[in-house]
Order: C-alpha cells, then sequence, then structure tokens
C-alpha cells in the first residue's frame, strides 16, 4: 500500500507510461514478430499448395532454417527477459491489467510449446535438421509416422493460436495508441508520439 499523495502516485504512474522498454528488448520482441510471420506464411503456403510443387522443398528449408533462429530468439529472449531486460509495469489495473499479463503469459507459453513440437516433429519425421544449409544435424530418433502426424496437427493447431492470440495483442496495442491514446504502443515503438 502507498502512502504518498494521489498526485504523486499518478505523476510516477505517467512516467512509467513514458518509459520505453530497452533496445534489445524491442529488437527482440519485431524480430519474433517477424519470424512467426515467416514461419506462418511459409506453412501456410506449404499446406495450401498441391504436394509436387516444385517450391515445396525451398518452403520446407526455409521453414526448419527459421525455426531454429525462431527457436534461438525465443531462448535469448527469455534469458534477457529473465536478466536484464526492463520491466515495465503494466498500463491498467484490475482485470484488465489481469487480461494483459495472462495474454503475454500464454503468447510466451504458445511460442516456446510450438518450438517443441517444430522440433518434436521433424525428429519423428526421420530428417535430419539444417540451418540455412550451413549447418545439418543428425536425427537420432527412428521415424515414426503416427507420431510425426500427430506433432504435425498439434504444430498446426498452436501454429493458429499464436496468429489469433498475436492479432488479440496488437488489436490491444492499436487500442491503446488510437483510442485510448495513451503511450503503450510507444513502450515497444519509442518513436510514435504519445
Amino acid at each position: 500500500m502507498s502512502f504518498a499523495p494521489a498526485s504523486v502516485r499518478s505523476a510516477a504512474v505517467g512516467n512509467q507510461l513514458r518509459a520505453s522498454y530497452d533496445p534489445v528488448t524491442i529488437a527482440l520482441h519485431w524480430l519474433t514478430v517477424a519470424l512467426v510471420v515467416v514461419l506462418f506464411g511459409t506453412a501456410w503456403i506449404w499446406n495450401n499448395t498441391p504436394r509436387d510443387w516444385h517450391w515445396h522443398p525451398p518452403l520446407e528449408f526455409a521453414h526448419v532454417s527459421f525455426g531454429i533462429l525462431f527457436a534461438a530468439v525465443i531462448v535469448v529472449r527469455l534469458v534477457w527477459r529473465a536478466l536484464k531486460g526492463r520491466s515495465l509495469p503494466s498500463a491498467e489495473r484490475g482485470l484488465v491489467a489481469l487480461a494483459a499479463q495472462t495474454v503475454h503469459s500464454v503468447l510466451y507459453m504458445l511460442l516456446a510449446l510450438q518450438v517443441v513440437l517444430g522440433f518434436s516433429l521433424r525428429l519423428f519425421q526421420g530428417e535430419a535438421f539444417s540451418f540455412f544449409g550451413l549447418f545439418s544435424i543428425p536425427d537420432p530418433l527412428t521415424q515414426s509416422r503416427a507420431t510425426a502426424h500427430l506433432l504435425e496437427q498439434m504444430h498446426n493447431f498452436f501454429g493458429w493460436a499464436i496468429i489469433y492470440a498475436a492479432l488479440a495483442h496488437a488489436a490491444a496495442a492499436l487500442f491503446h495508441h488510437f483510442v485510448l491514446r495513451d503511450r503503450v504502443l510507444g513502450r515497444m515503438v519509442p518513436a510514435i508520439e504519445g
């Protein structure tokens, strides 16, 4: 409980809203966004075109390579957040703050789960991992079509879940910027004037 006068507390909240995340947190956030778009796009094209289309092997190669990069970014992001990243207080209070925290937690959980599902799927497909042709990680497991099929369905389901959660997150940020006219979006895009 704070015993500071309401005007002091209000000024402190206003200063916290004007604060931005640190440059590394911002870069990791937008890199994650770009990788989610690329990974979802390659998977969507791959799943909605004929299997004998000549672009399928390059799409699979790109999806796996960007997936490995995505896994590395998620690990770095979690470590950075735990050790160094600037943590800003919620701009809301009560149930709205709880909803915002829940969406952030769900997004982190979905991103981490998607990495695990992607790696597991590749392992049970019985195929090696290649990272942009620079190196290859051999598959230590025996192929299991049934397990791979189940993992592929889960990977696709959670890919869509990430898209819906990210769209809700983006819609909330735009609502803050255009309707509430506060600095919440400016925390992640410092160049935006509040």
